[in-house]
């Protein structure tokens, strides 16, 4: 257990900046949504596109829609923040429950508007390296463990 104690804390301290970036993202992109301003939203998302060919006029259900996104974007972030501090103490329920949340979260982003072009590398590309590298410490750590 001892030799692997270092990848659940690099895991879990992954996981907290992977969680508070999403946490932040979600907040921001709701105030999207309760200011009236979608464009401002669609663009901190989209962060590749010009932000001009976004600026327009969107029905209430695009901004609902937006607004879900953010709700979404700060769940995620904040069941992966609180999970991590569980991750570091190698619990194999919140190893499972950060890599799920936070995996299929950036599993979605990466099929969509990584692939699509429509972000930077930084900091979204980066977020999906984040999650990716702190599942594969985790489940390393854990499965080394499990075979002792």
């Amino acid at each position: 257990m001892k030799n692997t104690s270092i990848f659940f804390k690099v895991s879990a301290a992954l996981w907290i900046v992977w969680g508070l970036v999403h946490i932040l993202a979600g907040a921001l992109t709701l105030n999207g949504h309760f200011s009236g301003d979608i464009s401002m939203a669609i663009a901190g998302i989209a962060d590749a596109v010009e932000p001009a060919s976004v600026q327009m006029e969107y029905p209430a259900a695009a901004s609902a829609i937006i607004a879900q996104h953010g709700f979404n974007l700060f769940w995620v972030g904040l069941v992966t923040f609180i999970s991590a501090f569980f991750v570091w103490k190698g619990n194999k329920n919140a190893i499972f429950l950060a890599a799920i949340v936070g995996g299929l979260a950036d599993l979605g982003y990466f099929l969509f508007l990584d692939l699509g072009g429509f972000v930077k590398f930084v900091p979204g590309t980066i977020m999906t390296l984040v999650s990716a590298s702190a599942i594969i410490l985790s489940f390393y750590a854990h499965f080394k463990n499990s075979r002792v």
